[in-house]
């Protein structure tokens, strides 16, 4: 599905041209949608509000950032408190306070995985405001970050964080269906910081320049890297280095918005690898993992906490951090506090 996608999308031209007339009216509903969220929902929370989210489908890296951001904003004195959807979740009781015991098959994948990662309260709801209230009337922090919530408009929000894949990009520059965009160009003009993951070009304090990325202009656009950290076994706890994968056979599985990625980062590694994609948020069972005769079983963190019940003993997460500028982190932490 992910290369059918990269050539529908990702590539130069517009495949999908014919349904240009249900890209409009995609924007029209969207905008629609805005207008009225933003006209009806106006009231300043009593905490600042961070919402990271990006304007085209797949995925971008939100999530190493929204953890990257809970514990710069720790550091700092800080508590902040993390809102999510719970894709893929079958809670009934909402909102929902995760855990890190928190089953992923009720509060979804990225939830538990970001509870497990930072520490930090996360709390589920679709309705991200009345998670918001949630948080404020139990106390349970000073700061709201909104992973994955750029279009979530009921929310109202401080700062907004746009985040790219730096080799996609904006793919296309077409609206769903004909192309990846969710909203058009114009709504970076609105957006407080550009996140590109994986950018080509940076200078020396991490920013982009506006000539590196083709249609992303934004006068604060900064570089991310995603740093290998480590090598978990699901089911001991064994910790071993990313190197120690130079020269193994694996087999890499990966249900996440754009697994290639992923591949890429075992290849750079030096791991021999058979790639075994899946759809992003996909629900696993034990046949998925497989099994290859002198292969690892390597998987990214957000697949891990919905296999480890199952997981046979040569399964492996390489857990993965955001690596983001310094001027980057004094501009956010500088903005939070002005709007507090």
């Amino acid at each position: 599905m992910s290369g059918l996608v990269d050539r529908l999308w990702y590539g130069k031209g517009r495949p999908l041209f014919l349904l240009t007339p249900f890209s409009w009216l995609y924007r029209s509903v969207a905008e629609a949608r805005r207008r009225k969220a933003t006209r009806e929902y106006t009231q300043k929370l009593p905490v600042p509000v961070v919402v990271v989210g990006n304007i085209t489908a797949g995925g971008t890296g939100k999530s190493p950032l929204t953890a990257w951001l809970v514990n710069t904003m720790r550091a700092a004195g800080w508590h902040p408190v993390v809102l999510s959807r719970g894709y893929g979740g079958k809670v009934s009781d909402l909102p929902l306070l995760v855990t890190q015991d928190t089953l992923p098959f009720i509060a979804g994948d990225e939830p538990v995985m970001l509870a497990q990662a930072t520490g930090a309260p996360v709390v589920v709801d679709p309705d991200r405001r009345r998670g918001a209230a949630f948080v404020i009337d139990n106390a349970l922090g000073d700061v709201l970050i909104s992973d994955d919530g750029l279009q979530h408009y009921k929310l109202p929000r401080d700062i907004e964080i746009s985040v790219f894949d730096g080799t996609r990009g904006v793919g296309n520059g077409a609206l769903i269906p004909v192309g990846p965009l969710r909203e058009p160009l114009s709504r970076l003009d609105t957006v407080d910081f550009v996140i590109v993951n994986g950018a080509a070009k940076a200078d020396g304090a991490g920013r982009v320049p506006p000539e590196a990325m083709a249609d992303i202009k934004h006068p604060h656009m900064y570089a991310m890297n995603l740093q290998p950290t480590r090598l978990v076994n699901l089911k001991t706890g064994e910790t071993r280095s990313p190197e120690s994968l130079q020269g193994q056979k694996i087999r890499a599985i990966a249900g996440i918005g754009n697994p290639t990625r992923f591949f890429d980062t075992l290849k750079a590694l030096g791991a021999k690898l058979i790639a075994v994609p899946f759809p992003d948020h996909h629900r696993f069972r034990p046949e998925d993992l497989g099994s290859e005769a002198g292969h690892m079983l390597v998987m990214t963190a957000k697949d891990g906490v919905k296999c480890k019940s199952f997981a046979p003993d040569n399964a492996w997460v390489l857990h993965v951090e955001a690596s983001l500028p310094e001027a980057f982190s004094e501009a956010v932490l500088e903005q939070l506090r002005a709007s507090f």
